[in-house]
């Protein structure tokens, strides 16, 4: 995991950004509409249309603090710290408290190299929030070569309750900032980084730190065992030179400036890690970006934040910004496939993730991803052949090969090889025996095929076990009951299961049928109706069949079964 695991509240940190204002006036309707254009455009997280109404709306009431806020969030937001700046500045010369003005500042004297200004900063007047304040200070007096005064500020925040895994952290990075690469492993040796140690960045610094004392051996079997079963070309990079007995340079803060960054980058993590608000989250990653270009986890981070504000064309644009020789560029152009998917662009991500293979074809997500791209397209027989050379790529002891398994048995099941996509279904259970989704699936396929009922049912009583909740596994278990005709059963299932999936059009016919099947033909019409009338809001792969509904409103369940030569119900079931 690249990001930074806590139990830090959100809150602790003050990341609402909003300042206590009134709502801009205006005495021109051209000013409104550019002040409500602004709003609207922030609602939808759209922030470049957001500065750009506002900067019209600030040229025609150009003293408004309210707009100069919304302004800077929207620039903040965008990652275009120079245009924030003037406003930032403005904002609090006006006498305003705003904490999206005082990052904007920060990161001014950040550029001017004014370390010893941005130490001095009162934390109550002109501060962020308390905690990256503390760190914030830390780092610019050891920027204003005040080191002893940098190093007391460190160990005086580490008191506080909560703080002391990440202090300890900043205060590694520091040490190895200065070349104290001795005393940075002594807190490493002492645990004192706690679990900031563990995480992906925590691991490569005490890498690198160790290497820079010449114990490569060492820093080898901390990769090693931090990282164990899996790989990625960054670590293979990294392994490759420990192992000719290079030095790793220290490049996890090489630079005060870098260390700053890496404080907004650790608060951004960390608040993603705690699901807080996503905006706020983006401004603090903004921030770590700004400071460092080269910052590729808070480049990553930037992009996943955007894309969950439903910013896919900006987060494609963060992810374009990785040069194709960086041992994460794998990484950006899977994100990018992902992003135009969901742009419904799914041609394009097509071609990104085939170019992939060409380039990074020994990775095996770069195939799985292709094969679940491939899939979405309707091109199941693309997406196993991408799947099998995932599965191909994957050791024999990868338990999480069950998931190419189970994937491959979807396309093979849908183009009708149901005989493959047993077998691969199997496997995946094999692998994983309870997974719920897999139990599921096979049941399902084993109901709709007309055999082996007793384990269909079996499985599927398991998949319920295991997800109670899932109205798509309670379907499957209505209806299995169904096919063995224990209709009072399967209506008690049925009703259960669109109780918790309401709208969706397989789940209210398999409902209409049960009833049907007990004599309630008129609720079943009904349900049959609703059916209907949810096809226009389902996923386009749904399986309901919208003529075989109509023709069952139209003459009822038991004239389709004798028009499609089955057996009726009655008989169907053995009575």
């Amino acid at each position: 995991m690249r990001f930074f695991l806590s139990t830090v509240s959100a809150l602790t940190l003050g990341v609402g950004f909003a300042v206590s204002l009134p709502a801009p006036s205006s005495q021109a309707d051209s000013l409104a509409g550019a002040y409500l254009a602004g709003r609207n455009a922030s609602v939808q997280n759209d922030y470049a249309t957001a500065a750009q109404y506002y900067g019209r709306a600030l040229a025609g009431d150009p003293g408004n603090v309210g707009l100069m806020e919304d302004a800077t969030l929207a620039y903040l937001a965008l990652g275009n710290i120079r245009q924030a700046l003037p406003l930032a500045q403005s904002i609090v010369d006006l006498g305003h408290r705003s904490q999206a003005a005082r990052m904007v500042i920060a990161a001014g004297l950040i550029d001017e190299g004014d370390y010893a200004t941005l130490a001095d900063r009162e934390v109550e007047s002109d501060g962020i929030s308390p905690w990256v304040d503390g760190l914030v200070k830390a780092w610019a007096l050891i920027g204003a070569d005040d080191i002893d005064a940098g190093m007391a500020q460190f160990d005086a925040i580490a008191e506080q309750a909560g703080m002391q895994g990440i202090v300890s952290y900043h205060k590694v990075l520091a040490l190895g900032t200065l070349g104290r690469y001795a005393e940075a492993q002594a807190l490493f040796d002492a645990g004192a980084p706690g679990a900031a140690s563990r995480t992906r960045r925590g691991v490569l610094a005490q890498a690198e730190i160790l290497s820079q004392l010449g114990r490569n051996d060492d820093a080898l079997n901390i990769i090693r065992d931090s990282f164990a079963g899996t790989s990625d070309p960054e670590l293979d990079a990294l392994i490759a030179v420990l192992e000719t007995g290079e030095t790793l340079p220290f490049t996890l803060a090489p630079t005060t400036r870098a260390g700053l960054a890496e404080v907004f980058y650790t608060f951004s993590a960390l608040l993603r890690a705690e699901q807080a608000n996503d905006y706020y989250t983006l401004l603090y990653a903004r921030m770590a970006r700004y400071l460092r270009p080269d910052h590729i986890d808070a480049l990553l981070l930037t992009a996943d934040l955007l894309e969950s504000l439903g910013q896919h064309q900006l987060a494609i644009d963060e992810y374009r910004a990785i040069a194709s020789d960086d041992p994460a560029y794998h990484v950006a152009e899977l994100g990018r496939a992902a992003a135009l998917r969901r742009l419904d662009r799914g041609d394009q991500a097509i071609e990104v993730l085939a170019q992939l293979t060409r380039s990074h074809g020994d990775l095996a997500v770069v195939h799985s991803t292709l094969g679940d791209t491939l899939r979405a397209k309707g091109d199941d027989a693309g997406a196993i052949a991408a799947y099998t050379r995932a599965l191909d790529l994957t050791p024999d002891d990868d338990t999480r090969a069950w998931f190419l398994h189970f994937s491959r048995g979807i396309s093979e099941s849908r183009l009708d090889d149901s005989i493959a996509a047993e077998a691969d279904f199997r496997a995946a259970l094999a692998i994983n025996p309870d997974q719920p989704q897999v139990l599921n699936y096979l049941g399902y396929s084993l109901v709709e095929e007309q055999r082996k009922l007793d384990e269909a049912l079996d499985m599927i009583e398991r998949a319920v076990a295991a997800s109670p909740d899932s109205g798509y596994i309670v379907d499957s278990l209505g209806w299995v009951y169904y096919r063995l005709g224990r209709y009072e059963e399967a209506v008690e299932q049925m009703e259960r299961a669109v109780e918790l999936e309401a709208v969706d059009p397989v789940v209210n016919d398999h409902l209409g049928d049960v009833y049907w099947a007990v004599g309630r033909k008129r609720e079943a019409q009904f349900q049959w109706k609703r059916a209907l009338s949810f096809l226009d809001f389902a996923e386009t792969d749904t399986e309901a069949e919208p003529d075989r509904i109509r023709r069952k409103i139209e003459v009822g369940l038991d004239q389709v079964l004798s028009e499609e030569g089955a057996a009726p119900l009655k008989v169907a079931n053995g009575d």
